[in-house]
């Protein structure tokens, strides 16, 4: 029973963004084998997902339902920006379900459909790239949970996103502010990447912000810098550059337990906990853009739909829209550091009074894991429109100099 429930818990669906511990309490994959990895070649457009001016995994439909509370529905549509001043780099969670300790570099619908969740919405302001990389596998990681680890490697992940951050660098950035974005997995390879090649070096400069969701950033307590990053401060307000936005999200009623995955720091630091709804402290509303279907777990059945609204209507986009429905704010306290999202029901309304986001197996809330997978989704508006704003400041303030 203990294996089927860490074997299921690790191949939760967002459409495919499921959830890693490699953004959690890291723990470390079985040695690989030795064998010297072929460097990728970031030169080759096959292994990015997205690239500026490409039809690929970031030029789908971002079209939004918004869902009143009388349960009248209204399409949002998207546009991407034209001719964004900056740009965004982005390095996707744990989706790959290849066989061995590493992916490889082909782009599957794992990578596509997490894109489309986490990533792409930021083309309203950006221009985006995000490159494939050899992560550690969902494979290695139930295989770990079991006790019967295989060879991974997250160096070579590491170094692939490091190679493409340089290609970045080198071809494509030719001076423009960058954004940083990050989740699970990805955060954790951004950390290391701004702490070893960015953090006090003049590349700095360019970095407007990073956005690092759903892992555990440790700051000293009371202190904005001095944990992972020595020169980069936490974020506290939407027209802040050069600074950080990390987050986990826990509902309200349901704090991190003392297992807890995330909101937790080692001795002596804190998780930051920087709420992209009110970076000056304090609670905001969250202008989510949430998966249409419900979320699911292999031993629950397949993805079904999620009733927006009572009694149930069709809804033809990607994403919904709960206006009203949902706040939060950063809490510390004797459970960790963590972003404590409230839902607020509206007794009598046609439109549905909770939302599909938590860790489920076996019909049981992993609490542990809080709500992992829709770190993202939880707080995508307000994370594009923090960035809209950063880019005002980032070109005010080059301007002058």
């Amino acid at each position: 029973m203990l294996k089927s429930i860490f074997a299921a818990a690790l191949i939760l669906i967002l459409g495919v963004a499921a959830i890693d511990i490699s953004g959690a309490q890291d723990a470390p994959a079985a040695p690989a084998a030795p064998v010297v990895p072929v460097a990728a070649d970031y030169a080759n457009p096959a292994v990015w997902l997205c690239r500026p001016d490409a039809q690929d995994a970031c030029t789908v439909s971002q079209d939004a339902t918004i869902v009143a509370v009388n349960g009248t529905l209204t399409r949002e549509k998207f546009h991407a920006g034209k001719n964004p001043p900056i740009d965004c780099f982005y390095v996707y969670p744990t989706v790959s379900n290849e066989s061995g300790g590493n992916s490889d570099l082909t782009i599957t619908g794992a990578e596509k459909s997490v894109v489309n969740a986490q990533f792409a919405r930021f083309a309203a302001k950006c221009r985006l790239f995000a490159p494939m990389y050899r992560q550690v596998t969902l494979t290695a990681l139930r295989a770990m949970i079991v006790g019967k680890p295989i060879p991974a490697d997250r160096e070579l992940g590491y170094n692939d996103v490091l190679a493409a951050w340089n290609y970045y660098l080198a071809h494509d950035n030719k001076g423009r502010g960058v954004v940083l974005v990050g989740h699970s997995q990805g955060s954790g390879v951004l950390t290391r990447l701004i702490k070893d090649e960015i953090d006090g070096k003049p590349v700095q400069n360019k970095v407007i912000s990073a956005i690092l969701m759903g892992t555990n950033l440790p700051v000293p307590k009371g202190a904005d810098v001095g944990g992972a990053f020595k020169h980069i401060p936490v974020c506290h307000s939407n027209s802040q550059t050069g600074c950080v936005i990390a987050f986990a999200d826990f509902r309200v009623n349901v704090p991190p337990p003392a297992n807890s995955r995330f909101g937790k720091a080692p001795d002596g630091m804190q998780a930051v906990c920087a709420n992209p709804a009110a970076l000056g402290g304090g609670s905001g509303v969250l202008d989510a853009y949430l998966s249409v279907g419900r979320i699911s777990t292999g031993s629950d059945g397949p993805r079904e739909p999620f009733d927006w609204t009572q009694p149930a209507k069709p809804i033809d986009t990607s994403f919904v829209k709960v206006p009203g429905l949902l706040s939060a704010a950063c809490v510390a306290d004797e459970h960790g550091s963590y972003l404590a999202v409230t839902v607020h029901p509206t007794a009598g309304g046609a439109r549905t009074n909770d939302i599909s986001g938590d860790v489920v197996v076996n019909g049981q809330v992993l609490q542990d894991w809080g709500l992992h997978l829709i770190d993202a989704n939880l707080t995508m508006g307000n994370l594009v429109a923090i960035v809209g704003d950063e880019t005002k400041a980032y070109l005010a303030k080059a301007k002058k100099m």
